[in-house]
């Protein structure tokens, strides 16, 4: 019988040496210490000078060469580090480059060694980290308890099982082991938060989250609103309960009343609010279902364009899909039209009349709908009466003076959506340049205000409007069909903060834009949603809630988050500080409840719920943290931080809070033998510098000369609400490369995957590049032939054009097993993702450079090995 694997929050994996690191290492622990330690020449920043490196294995006279290695006893992985006498800080654009001529390929001519001679391949990978923790735990059960120990990470396919804690799907902490003092959590410079992801689905083996009716659940804390969960202790033999949110008891009802057994009710197993970290409750009063609204763009530009037909086409393509032969619940969706350009035009879609009524709006300044009957229909029973509509849409004549704002879109469908009293998804189809509405030039611009904005921050009008949306329910989507224009408006400010999202295309002309939208639409109206959500977070009276980061518009309370509509991909972050210090027997209680409006109008609360241990020791913070979660953590803060604060200054404390970091471990783990120049890490953060770098010259904080506006804007907006899992793809992609052999005909999986770095391109291979929001296929100079001819039927390098590409079926190993391992990557993708084809040598090589985050990066920021470098020196200094 194989049992599954056990977690304890001893648990480690076995030492394993890094690359480079001598078998016969001596150790000699000196009598002081309880611990064995490694010893290593002095290698003072002050008596060192700077040597050229080019291999691991040169060394200079009487020195060792540089290593890395794992050491059981502090759990923390050290090695030798060679400082230079003279640091000089990092700049806006990293550390300070020589001037040097453009080369012809950016990445095979890029240089991946580091100035201060530091071999990064001894350095730690997140390559290996990955490798290490899948051996460890595919394919177990990690079981989810109180005071759990870190959970294994969020690309490692595992099972986890909620007892009592719930699971890392829903909640991932920055540390699973809060410090009690709070002069020991300031000093440690560990950021003291959660990464949630409230309607996050389960994977393959693991149970849904159970529902229960509101009137058979335990009700929680009368004092302070915090809902029933293992969290609460029982006493006097369950007539009272102990709320650790508030330090206050309750009286038991006699209707809910149950006897206790060693502390816990006797019907603990039946109700999954006393047993189970996460359930979801089933509220009696229900709503209005949500209502699905099109916007068409009929202005005269659009008109020009010649894609109008194309869209209604493919609209009519998805109504037919979701009203099928089978009757389904989708059937008995409302939908609504309207068209736009500077009126709007309403459309009466009641299979009463003969033939459907237009109604024009001319005065759009105090928008007043003349009806409200008709505009919103049962699918079922008006689908004929659309596709008649959307076919004659494209022969309308619309005047040449006529413009189109999709703010006025937006404005019409929120005002549609408030008559009806109803939730709903608003989906834009705008293919005029991009405008702000009618309040572009008002005293609310960019440079009218003698208040220094950022360009992360949307107009007042913009703001103004996406908060009605957010009090409806109201998510608004954009599809943008024009090109566009340098300095223009952009207009995602309002999608964003509703939920929503803006896909922009080139044009609808080519084949593989057409399939793009095809698919960017059929996601876009079948993905459910939660509408009108509201999420509240409790904690235990000890500490509070400092900060709350994501995709939303802050409110006054940071307890209380809303929004208009929450997707199970959609992740937030929260950040707590002490007011006291914590009980260490009981630990710290966190509780984030959600309530919402489901697409049939049923109205539902889901709660979660973690308890996490609470230690006197500091290294205990350390040993209980993971790297990408404090990513997560770090991105959502600083993105956020963007619409206020100098991004200079962002990028400068970041890295300044992550020297006090590694300063205070290195402070509290080291003994007095352990040389300046060894590098000590925390044995689950060892991946935190080079994800760290890699934020740092995100186009999003550090923009290059090629990185536009709009892109900076877009990407900030979608990576903010990113999960942990593709935050971490998306700082450090996976790079993995395809193989032709016959005893390879499998996908290649995550376990083959190479460092992101141009030393790990062969010239001769191909390598397949993905994150969240890039697909790449690189193919090297020197690829056989016949692997050429295999994948794209063609045996010469030449022949192949970079650009987005479609590969051919081609009945072989190496056409079967990428292409299937294309269409899994594009399925874990939130949007669309098209292939995109990059020879080596070529210009566009630059998209991939900007992907190979363990280099130097075309914006100007450092390597991965300088910047750990940095890190390491002037933690030292913090030191001394």
């Amino acid at each position: 019988m194989e049992f599954p694997a056990v977690n304890h929050s001893c648990t480690h994996p076995p030492a394993q040496p890094w690359a480079g690191q001598s078998p016969s290492t001596p150790t000699m622990p000196p009598p002081s210490c309880p611990f064995p330690s490694y010893h290593y020449p002095n290698l003072n920043p002050d008596q060192q000078s700077v040597t050229p490196m080019t291999h691991m294995t040169e060394t200079t006279a009487g020195h060792r060469p540089q290593s890395l290695y794992w050491d059981s006893s502090q759990q923390s992985y050290q090695g030798v580090l060679k400082p230079v006498p003279e640091i000089t800080n990092m700049t806006n654009q990293g550390i300070p480059q020589r001037s040097v001529s453009l080369p012809t390929s950016p990445v095979s001519n890029s240089k991946t060694e580091s100035r201060y001679g530091l071999d990064p391949q001894i350095l730690p990978s997140v390559v290996q980290v990955i490798k290490e923790d899948r051996i460890q735990w595919e394919g177990k059960v990690f079981v989810s308890e109180c005071k759990s120990s870190v959970p294994p990470l969020s690309s490692t396919q595992c099972t986890l099982e909620d007892r009592g804690n719930a699971t890392a799907r829903f909640i991932r902490c920055t540390s699973y082991s809060f410090p009690v003092d709070p002069q020991s959590a300031q000093k440690s410079r560990l950021p003291l938060g959660a990464v949630v992801c409230p309607l996050a689905r389960p994977e393959k083996g693991e149970r849904d989250v159970p529902v229960c009716e509101a009137g058979d659940c335990v009700k929680g804390c009368a004092h302070c609103g915090a809902f029933m969960s293992p969290a609460m202790s029982w006493q006097d033999c369950g007539q009272r309960f102990y709320c650790p949110f508030c330090h206050k008891l309750n009286e038991v009802p006699w209707q809910s009343y149950q006897p206790t057994n060693q502390g816990r009710r006797v019907d603990c197993e039946k109700k999954p609010e006393l047993s189970l970290g996460s359930y979801e409750i089933l509220e009696k009063q229900t709503g209005k279902a949500a209502v699905l609204l099109l916007a068409i763009d009929v202005s005269a530009s659009a008109m020009r364009t010649g894609q109008l037909g194309h869209i209604c086409k493919q609209i009519c393509s998805q109504l037919q899909a979701l009203n099928g032969p089978e009757e389904t619940e989708l059937s008995d969706l409302r939908v609504g039209l309207m068209t736009y350009d500077s009126r709007i035009h309403l459309y009466n879609l009641s299979p009463a009349l003969s033939r459907p009524h237009m109604m024009v709006i001319t005065d759009c300044e105090e928008l007043e709908l003349p009806v409200v009957e008709g505009l919103l229909v049962p699918l079922k029973d008006c689908r004929h009466i659309l596709e008649r509509v959307l076919q004659e849409i494209s022969l309308f004549n619309s005047e040449p003076d006529r413009f189109s704002s999709q703010e006025l879109s937006v404005s019409a469908g929120l005002k549609i959506l408030q008559d009806a009293a109803s939730p709903g998804k608003l989906l834009i189809f705008h293919s005029s340049p991009v405008s702000e509405g009618s309040n572009l030039k008002s005293s609310s611009g960019f440079f009218s205000s003698s208040k220094v904005k950022s360009i992360f921050q949307g107009p007042d009008s913009s703001i103004s409007l996406a908060k009605e949306c957010v009090s409806q329910g109201c998510s608004v989507h954009i599809f943008v069909f024009s090109h566009q224009e340098v300095g223009g408006a952009w207009p995602g400010h309002i999608p964003f903060l509703t939920g929503g999202g803006v896909i922009c295309y080139n044009s609808l002309q080519s084949e593989l834009e057409q399939e793009r939208f095809r698919a960017d639409l059929s996601r876009c109206v079948n993905m459910q949603m939660a509408f009108k959500v509201q999420l509240r977070v409790f904690i235990s009276k000890e500490m509070r809630i400092s900060g709350c980061y994501g995709s939303f518009i802050a409110g006054p309370d940071s307890c209380c988050v809303a929004m208009a509509a929450l997707d199970w991909r959609t992740a937030l972050a929260f950040e707590f500080t002490h007011n006291k210090p914590l009980d260490e027997s009981r630990g710290v209680a966190i509780q984030f409840v959600l309530s919402y409006s489901s697409s049939s109008g049923e109205n539902r609360t889901r709660i979660h719920t973690v308890i996490l241990s609470a230690s006197c020791h500091p290294l205990d913070t350390f040993r209980s943290s993971q790297a990408e979660t404090l990513l997560t953590f770090y991105c959502k803060k600083l993105y956020s931080l963007a619409l206020e604060s100098p991004l200079q200054s962002l990028r400068e404390e970041l890295q300044t809070e992550v020297t006090e970091m590694l300063a205070c471990f290195r402070k509290q783990s080291c003994t007095t033998s352990v040389s300046p120049g060894q590098l000590v890490l925390p044995q689950f953060l060892k991946a935190v510098p080079v994800y760290i770098n890699s934020l740092r010259k995100s186009d999003v904080l550090l923009p290059g000369l090629r990185s536009s506006v709009h892109q900076r804007l877009q990407l900030r907006s979608l990576i903010i609400s990113m999960d942990t899992r593709s935050t971490a793809s998306q700082f450090y992609p996976l790079i993995l490369p395809l193989s032709d052999s016959a005893d390879n005909a499998n996908m290649p999986s995550l376990g083959e995957a190479v460092r992101c770095t141009v030393s790990s391109l062969d010239p001769g291979g191909l390598y397949l590049i993905f994150c969240p929001l890039a697909l790449l296929l690189w193919v090297g100079s020197c690829v056989p032939p016949h692997t050429l001819l295999q994948l794209f039927n063609t045996n010469s390098f030449s022949y192949l054009t970079s650009g987005e590409i479609k590969l051919p079926a081609l009945e072989n190993s190496l056409s079967i097993s990428t292409r299937a391992l294309i269409c899994s990557l594009q399925s874990s993708a939130a949007v669309t993702l098209q292939l995109k084809l990059v020879r080596e040598g070529d210009s566009c090589e630059e998209s991939l450079q900007r992907l190979l985050v363990e280099d130097k990066s075309p914006n100007g920021g450092a390597s991965y090995a300088d910047f750990l470098f940095h890190l390491h020196v002037n933690a030292l200094r913090l030191i001394v």
